[in-house]
């Protein structure tokens, strides 16, 4: 390592990675390649978040199975929860969100940063590894495509449930609004004229039936993105995967 690059090496070469970044080189040719939109993965902290998720359940079952040795897999749960408890190296990422293929470039920018971390962890600089790698160790029995729709999904649920809970606040308010102009006369309309008589308080009440009706639809369809096909790696038979690792995944990404 330089002074402020480091070197890595990928099968189209080698490239220079500035010393202090947490990704490598795969993301890298991905910000020269994808420089689209100038939104970027870590605009999204949600879908970062689901991404590490992912990872952390894979680390979970890789260790109980042991198809990976239990100190890289210690090294990549530590890592994961230094982004998901701490916010560790949530600036990392800087794949851009539109991207082409299916996601690759995320994932191995998930997978860079956390090898990154958990190098550091492990006591070593980054960028060595041979200690710890993100192909071979982070994402083990996964494929970028089973990995990035399981995060996505995982992103979205998880925006979906602080959109619940901002309704429910709005809701909470109409109802308050609703005692409170419950004697307040006005012309209720339809059809853009005046219509017939109501309270202030039955309108606002309406709104606020409104939203917990709503909020129940939005609650059903959530639920279809607790169906993941994690698991599946790269077109959906299990290659280069076990089949008992992925119960195991799916209850350590559960908890």
């Amino acid at each position: 390592m330089l002074n402020n690059i480091r070197i890595e090496e990928d099968l189209l070469g080698t490239r220079e990675v500035p010393a202090d970044a947490y990704y490598g080189v795969h993301t890298l040719r991905a910000i020269e390649n994808f420089y689209i939109s100038n939104s970027k993965i870590s605009d999204i902290p949600e879908f970062v978040r689901g991404m590490v998720m992912v990872k952390k359940a894979a680390a979970l079952a890789n260790k109980e199975l042991q198809t990976i040795p239990k100190s890289a897999a210690n090294a990549i749960i530590a890592a994961c929860d230094e982004v998901l408890n701490n916010g560790k190296c949530m600036d990392q990422f800087p794949v851009d969100v539109f991207q082409g293929g299916a996601g690759t470039s995320v994932n191995m920018n998930t997978n860079e940063v956390l090898a990154n971390i958990g190098l550091e962890l492990m006591g070593h600089q980054k960028g060595e590894y041979q200690y710890l790698n993100p192909n071979d160790h982070v994402n083990k029995c996964q494929s970028t495509n089973d990995a990035y729709p399981t995060g996505f999904r995982i992103a979205v649920y998880a925006s979906i449930l602080k959109l619940i809970d901002a309704i429910k606040q709005l809701g909470e308010g109409f109802q308050a609004k609703a005692v409170e102009f419950q004697d307040i006369l006005k012309m209720g309309r339809t059809q853009l004229q005046d219509a017939v008589p109501m309270t202030l308080g039955q309108e606002f009440h309406a709104f606020n039936v409104l939203l917990n009706e709503e909020t129940k639809s939005i609650l059903r369809t959530a639920e279809l993105l607790l169906e993941v096909n994690l698991g599946a790696t790269a077109i959906g038979t299990r290659l280069n995967t076990r089949t008992a690792i992925n119960s195991w995944r799916c209850r350590s990404w559960l908890k």
